[in-house]
């Protein structure tokens, strides 16, 4: 009877309990890692921004995980996962978790912070990257220069309210300078996207947590990105600031066959403003693997 009524479930096209994504924890050095499992298949790891935990790739999960076996975690300082007050490296994490998956090689796909991971762990683990998406990407050591007076007057806004501890202010210039991207309206991104990135956003302040210190790669990605040779594609918003626009280029440039695909009208999120856009450019690039 059981196996009758599973099968009417997926004639259906419902969700069944074996289909769920796995959870777990994962014990690292001084922290515990929380991710997710969907799927089989080629592996794809996501790679969460620093505005954001890894619910923000909700669209991308279960979408790619009817493809492939697609992996989420929360890095330190966001979501489910915790740490203590150590020194970590943000790559020694992403191979551990890995390692304890059993994946050997994956396709590494991060957005801003996340990307700039995916960046410095492709540097450092090449022989684990079979291939390497980046969306709002910096570059670490990367200086692109003055930014626009719109752009100086909105991050030092957002300086001096971190220094005053309002909290509620610098989640408010982050929706603005990353949801709407910066010089542009106030609520120009769809309320959906606004509200869970708030949330997603607000809730970082008020974790209690250890104070993790992340150890950042040497010498910087900025000087090494011709090392890279997996197949990699970059994305950017049109809307996003201009360092990560300049940042974009120059990933593009820098990195032996890199693909470029602009998104428009979209700032910094572009999977979750332009969710659909977003994978099929991904699957697409995937695809050719």
């Amino acid at each position: 009877m059981r196996r009758l009524f599973a099968l009417i479930l997926m004639a259906a096209g419902c969700t069944t309990t074996a289909s769920r994504p796995s959870t777990g924890f994962l014990a690292v050095n001084g922290g515990q890692l929380y991710y997710e499992v969907a799927g089989s298949g080629r592996a794809i790891v996501f790679v969460h921004a620093g505005i954001a935990d890894c619910t923000m790739w909700d669209e991308q999960f279960h979408e790619f995980a009817r493809h492939y076996r697609v992996i989420r975690y929360d890095t330190r300082g966001f979501g489910r996962t915790t740490t203590e007050s150590v020194s970590f490296s943000n790559r020694q994490d992403l191979a551990d978790l890995l390692h304890h998956l059993g994946v050997t090689k994956a396709v590494v796909i991060g957005l801003s912070r996340g990307g700039n991971i995916a960046t410095d762990f492709t540097l450092e683990h090449p022989e684990m990257v079979e291939a390497l998406v980046v969306a709002g990407a910096g570059i670490g050591g990367f200086d692109s220069g003055p930014m626009p007076a719109v752009e100086e007057k909105l991050f030092a806004a957002m300086e001096d309210a971190e220094k005053r501890n309002d909290f509620a202010r610098v989640v408010e210039l982050d929706l603005q300078v990353w949801v709407d991207g910066p010089g542009q309206p106030t609520g120009r991104a769809l309320a959906s996207v606004r509200e869970k990135v708030r949330a997603m956003d607000a809730a970082i302040y008020t974790r209690v947590d250890g104070d993790a210190k992340p150890q950042p790669l040497q010498p910087p990605a900025i000087g090494r990105l011709a090392e890279i040779k997996v197949p990699t594609l970059v994305i950017v918003g049109d809307l996003d600031t201009s360092d990560t626009q300049a940042a974009a280029d120059r990933l593009a440039r820098d990195i032996p066959g890199a693909k470029r695909a602009a998104f428009h009208s979209a700032a910094h999120m572009v999977n979750m403003e332009q969710p659909e856009e977003f994978n099929q450019t991904v699957l697409k690039f995937l695809s050719k693997l």
